[in-house]
């Protein structure tokens, strides 16, 4: 507003000194005088055609600030073009929109702060606002970034968490000899919460088996679980036995038996890994990355696949193996909820569709267009179905 004030600010006073008597001039000096009186006189008028500018320029800027009435044109500062504000009557002033020509993708969705989902939340209302992002198998925390963000966004409170030598987590994957030593991190993160604090856990792939384990530790800590795309075990049973209702049945070894599980893609991509030589069972499990679009990311954007392709490290090969002991009277306390993901070629739709009726679930969700990682290829549509299920309260 400084500019504003001087350019209305009123001219001071002109103190006028004593009169000087002027010689008469000769000829000479009298074409002198005239060549500086016009020279004065241009000065004078572009003087005055600048303080008329910035006199206009102020105006539009008073008008801008103090409102010009609903038909006014809005002062707009940037020099990118926008299109005019439609409903410029209406109460709400909705933000403007580029004029860029970018396309926008229909998997990688442009996520905008105005465009967030389920803006009228009401927390105080809810069990919790507190999810727990658990990874599957092969990746970290650094793949929930989208869910993150949309969850933080809406003012729930978020962590997601790196398995043992999954992400950043330092541990050698190929060291790692049980369920519970892979699954540490998350029952550390749950043993820390004061007993009166609950939380949403969401399991992805392999994460499904890795909340159903806290779930049987902790259910008075849970108040409500969700497999994504998820292995959705029943007591006594493994990743690997959940692969299996799919098997050759003349399979002779465990490895063979893990391999015949999946499709011809989840065969071509898994590389066993042998850390403790080919007479012992395998260590961990790695997935040719030249195969991961097909088989994880076949409707995510190319971005995120780059990502996963630089950050996505071994699967443990004994946690697989693990059975899970799960009773009624602590797991079956918790509230599951499946979300599908129909373009899933790591899980396929007809296997989450086994686990879902092995173990009903209270509600089950539908991803429609999601690959198995969702949080890739469907962040807002995942965050508007997961904050949905937070609202839901006790029948």
């Amino acid at each position: 507003m400084g500019n504003l004030c001087t350019c209305f600010a009123p001219k001071p006073a002109v103190k006028r000194g004593r009169s000087v008597k002027r010689l008469p001039a000769n000829s000479s000096s009298q074409t002198a005088s005239n060549r500086w009186t016009r020279v004065r006189s241009a000065r004078k008028d572009s003087n005055d055609s600048l303080i008329q500018e910035q006199a206009l320029a102020a105006a539009l800027m008073f008008r801008q600030q103090n409102g010009a009435g609903a038909t006014a044109t809005a002062f707009d500062r940037s020099v990118s073009h926008r299109y005019p504000n439609s409903n410029a009557g209406s109460k709400k002033n909705p933000l403007p929109r580029s004029a860029s020509s970018r396309a926008r993708s229909l998997t990688d969705p442009l996520l905008q702060p105005h465009q967030l989902v389920n803006q009228d939340i009401k927390l105080d209302d809810l069990e919790t606002k507190h999810f727990v992002l658990v990874h599957g198998g092969g990746f970290g925390a650094w793949c929930w970034y989208k869910t993150i963000a949309l969850l933080e966004e809406s003012g729930f409170t978020v962590t997601a968490v790196d398995l043992t030598g999954s992400g950043v987590h330092s541990f050698d994957t190929n060291g790692i000899a049980s369920l519970s030593q892979y699954v540490k991190p998350l029952t550390d993160f749950l043993e820390k919460l004061a007993d009166e604090e609950k939380v949403i856990l969401v399991g992805h792939d392999f994460g499904g088996a890795c909340i159903s384990y806290a779930m049987e530790l902790f259910p008075h800590k849970i108040s409500k679980a969700i497999f994504l795309a998820a292995a959705m075990l029943v007591d006594g049973q493994s990743m690997l036995d959940m692969f299996s209702k799919q098997v050759i049945p003349d399979a002779t070894n465990k490895r063979e038996l893990f391999q015949s599980g999946g499709n011809d893609l989840m065969q071509k991509t898994q590389i066993f890994v042998y850390a403790n030589g080919k007479d012992h069972p395998p260590s961990a499990i790695d997935l040719d990355k030249s195969l991961l679009r097909d088989l994880l990311f076949n409707q995510s954007p190319a971005k995120d696949i780059a990502l996963a392709s630089v950050s996505m490290r071994l699967i443990p090969f004994a946690p697989v193996l693990e059975k899970l002991c799960l009773s009624d009277a602590k797991h079956g306390t918790v509230r599951r909820f499946y979300i599908e993901a129909p373009e899933d070629n790591a899980i396929p739709i007809t296997l989450q569709q086994t686990m879902i009726s092995s173990s009903q679930p209270e509600k089950v969700f539908r991803l429609k267009g999601a690959d198995h990682s969702p949080f890739f290829s469907k962040p807002q549509a995942l965050h508007k179905i997961l904050v949905e299920i937070s609202k839901m309260n006790k029948a």
